[in-house]
């Protein structure tokens, strides 16, 4: 069986979103100023950057209760159709997942198991809503939130602009911190209550590449009743709108993974 921690590793890979040698980091920044909750989200989402095609390769530190791991990955993306993954410890392949609109796939070298299926089946293991748009604006640093400005209100909170709903939705308590000169993430978090789970993600500083906003690093902590969880990423390189491939294949003989609850 699939842990969902598992899964929740690689959904926590798609916050690398990345940096490069010889890019200059933002720092200093302006003063927040009282802007309303409209103009606020159009300056968000006008920060998303603009690219084709996208390579990196990070560092990423995952920690549980029970172990600590040092992984290479490998990311590419094909914006809004492509999202690869590879996880590999000493050159050595641990896992693949390649995710477009329609699908998730994915396969473990390891214990020789694969998922295959759509969003909707996640999205009920997860009891999270979770789709191909989402997971992107995670990769790109973006509010996966749907920010309706109906519902939403905008206060400055030390010198961040603090987006959170009007009503918080029952179990479902989140926000979300922006820089007000890049407007990009500074941290965000969801509580569910209910469950007994919490997902808080924080971003260092905003590097400006190539006329766009990218994380330096991010520290992501998930708990759910007893399991906590952490993942530390830091950047080593990024190619934008080079030549990209997204190679996989499930190898024969491997089982499939049954969710489970």
């Amino acid at each position: 069986m699939l842990k969902k921690g598992t899964y929740l590793f690689f959904i926590c890979l798609a916050f690398i979103l990345n940096s490069c040698k010889g890019t200059k980091s933002v720092i200093g920044g302006e003063t927040a100023t009282s802007l309303s909750i409209q103009k606020v989200m159009s300056l968000h989402q006008g920060a998303s950057p603009n690219f084709n095609t996208l390579a990196s390769r990070v560092q990423v530190v995952y920690e549980d209760e029970d172990k600590q791991q040092s992984i290479t990955v490998s990311l590419r993306m094909e914006k809004d159709k492509t999202i690869w993954i590879k996880a590999s410890v000493l050159g050595i392949t641990l896992a693949k997942a390649i995710i477009t609109p329609d699908r998730v796939s994915y396969y473990e070298t390891i214990s020789n198991t694969y998922f295959d299926g759509d969003f909707s089946l996640l999205s009920d293991w997860l009891s999270t809503d979770l789709d191909f748009e989402k997971t992107q604006a995670i990769l790109l640093g973006q509010s996966i939130f749907n920010l309706d400005d109906s519902n939403y209100k905008v206060d400055v909170v030390n010198n961040l602009y603090k987006i959170q709903p009007k009503k918080q939705p029952f179990n479902f308590i989140h926000s979300l911190f922006l820089n007000p000169t890049s407007y990009k993430v500074v941290s965000g978090s969801v509580s569910q209550p209910n469950d007994n789970r919490l997902l808080s993600i924080r971003y260092g500083d905003y590097q400006f590449v190539e006329g766009s906003y990218y994380p330096s690093d991010i520290l992501i902590d998930a708990s759910e009743k007893d399991e906590k969880t952490k993942i530390s990423v830091t950047y080593k390189n990024i190619d934008v709108n080079a030549p990209v491939s997204f190679p996989f294949e499930i190898p024969q003989g491997y089982d499939q993974i049954q969710l489970s609850k």
